[in-house]
């Protein structure tokens, strides 16, 4: 699809992957830029237009769908890590909110929208997912299982806005320099690298974004048998 001239609603907007999406956006011609965050007055940046929007609240995404009702582009990119849950330690609430943002955040928030892309033409949608969609760790089982199903989600969206002429598109990546890997010092990409990436997906119509190496590898080896 042609960014130039779009309209983007990028939830997660004000710091992280979701600013650089924005500003990425911004730098590829998008008219508009609607940046919504749990608290607009976090976003800081010139050009884009500030959106209230908790994604784990109904009756924000309805004021968000109806406040932006001429977007083009939605791209899910809100998420929480749920560090709290390992898998044989800590309460298991990290884990519930994990899934209650990652996964049924990001699916109340496409349902919400669906229609919206369809009367604007079909647009694209995408989702933010992770090399945890396909790699399991113990020490963030939660947070894994939760970008597992949202990839699951994002290829049952893909089925069900084809018709309507949306793309909808997966964009996996391994740790990226934000703050939700602040606690990690392995290497790291850019969130730069990341939404440009994913705005040459969107150019060229692709489905699937996958960022670096080691999500590249890890995708690769998805049909060999577990390790014993």
């Amino acid at each position: 699809m042609d960014i130039t001239g779009s309209v983007a609603l990028v939830t997660g907007a004000n710091r992280g992957i979701g600013r650089a999406f924005a500003r990425a956006l911004l730098d590829h011609g998008a008219a508009k830029v609607y940046a919504a965050a749990r608290d607009p007055e976090s976003v800081t940046d010139a050009g884009v237009t500030p959106l209230r929007l908790d994604i784990t609240d109904p009756g924000e995404i309805a004021a968000a769908v109806a406040a932006a009702d001429d977007v083009t582009v939605v791209i899910n990119n809100a998420g929480v890590g749920g560090w709290g849950t390992t898998l044989l330690e800590g309460d298991l609430d990290g884990a519930r909110q994990a899934m209650e943002v990652n996964f049924f955040g990001t699916w109340a928030v496409s349902r919400a929208f669906a229609p919206v892309l369809a009367r604007n033409g079909g647009g694209a949608l995408v989702n933010m997912l992770s090399v945890a969609s396909w790699a399991a760790r113990p020490g963030w089982a939660g947070y894994a299982a939760s970008k597992a199903a949202e990839w699951s989600l994002t290829n049952a969206l893909r089925e069900g806005l084809r018709e309507q002429g949306t793309l909808v598109v997966a964009v996996h990546a391994g740790f990226v320099d934000t703050e939700l890997s602040a606690w990690t010092d392995a290497p790291k990409i850019t969130a730069a690298e990341v939404a440009e990436q994913t705005m040459r997906a969107l150019a060229e119509g692709r489905g699937e974004v996958l960022a670096d190496d080691r999500t590249r590898e890890v995708k690769s080896a998805l049909g060999r048998p577990p390790a014993p």
